[in-house]
């Protein structure tokens, strides 16, 4: 890889393994006994969860119940009261300026909405952190800009719109290709596909999933969407009476009796889902 190309998925695992030949799953994302709060009000209290390192890992919750805290939170961008976290095995809390500063440039971040700046062009968007981070010419930040175009499949004209020309789903792949800009490890999604049309959202979906694969990125996903869970998650992790209620594939939810998780993946849009063998399993 040059140094300012994609890394290639190999480049980012460990060569190590068990003896079974099998590599044992590596946890980049520790949360251990969280808790958040605003003023009197407790969102999150005694949260733990794990990330995994190349798996898209769904975060589904009912609304309001601070999904999208967690991730700001992660981010150090919501102060917590207790707990901690760990990313790639260091504590945050206890990281200096620079290390923080190398840490960034390991995450992009896709905040709910796009979040583009409405007076910058498309490139000049996905080019933010890339001049925060990194010192290069204006040629060659503009060619990094268009390869993350081509990335999140963007047409070339697209570079020179402004965010108020684009539709829905180009808003959401420009704030993808953004949030891709410096070749991150860890992508955080904040309800990537809310807003659009079912053949957008899945073709959004299929993006992801591609993008795992063939950058060996490891992605958490805040979402609401059944179909994000169902077809682009490898795990998901359930949010419920302020902790992490239920953790793993889509049949660890399925088979929980708690009574949200029970509404949310056995209500009749969850159901008709399922294929036909499994409604009749769950039903």
């Amino acid at each position: 890889m040059g140094e300012h190309g994609i890394r290639p998925a190999a480049a980012r695992h460990g060569e190590d393994g068990d003896p079974s030949g099998r590599q044992a799953p590596e946890v980049v994302i520790r949360v251990r006994n969280l808790k958040v709060a605003f003023g009197e009000k407790v969102i999150m209290d005694g949260l733990d969860l794990d990330v995994m390192r190349g798996e898209i890992l769904g975060f589904v919750g009912g609304s309001g119940q601070g999904k999208s805290v967690l991730t700001r939170t992660i981010l150090g961008l919501v102060r917590k009261q207790r707990g901690t976290i760990d990313i790639f095995g260091e504590n945050v809390d206890r990281l200096a300026s620079q290390q923080r500063r190398r840490l960034e440039r390991r995450i992009g971040v896709m905040f709910q909405q796009g979040a583009l700046f409405s007076a910058l062009t498309v490139k000049q968007n996905i080019q933010v952190p890339m001049r925060e981070y990194l010192a290069l010419p204006p040629d060659l930040l503009d060619e990094l800009a268009m390869v993350k175009l081509d990335l999140v499949g963007l047409p070339q004209d697209a570079a020179d719109k402004a965010p108020s020309e684009l539709s829905g789903g180009m808003i959401k792949r420009a704030a993808l290709a953004r949030a891709l800009a410096l070749d991150p490890e860890i992508v955080f999604l904040d309800e990537p596909t809310s807003g659009l049309d079912p053949i957008g959202a899945a073709e959004f979906d299929d993006l992801i999933v591609t993008l795992k694969q063939t950058l060996g990125l490891t992605v958490f996903m805040v979402t609401h969407d059944l179909d994000s869970l169902y077809d682009a998650c490898d795990r998901i992790a359930a949010l419920a009476d302020r902790k992490v209620i239920a953790v793993g594939p889509l049949a660890t939810m399925l088979a929980s009796d708690h009574p949200w998780l029970k509404a949310y993946f056995g209500g009749e849009r969850a159901m008709a889902r399922q294929p036909a063998g499994e409604r009749e399993q769950n039903g």
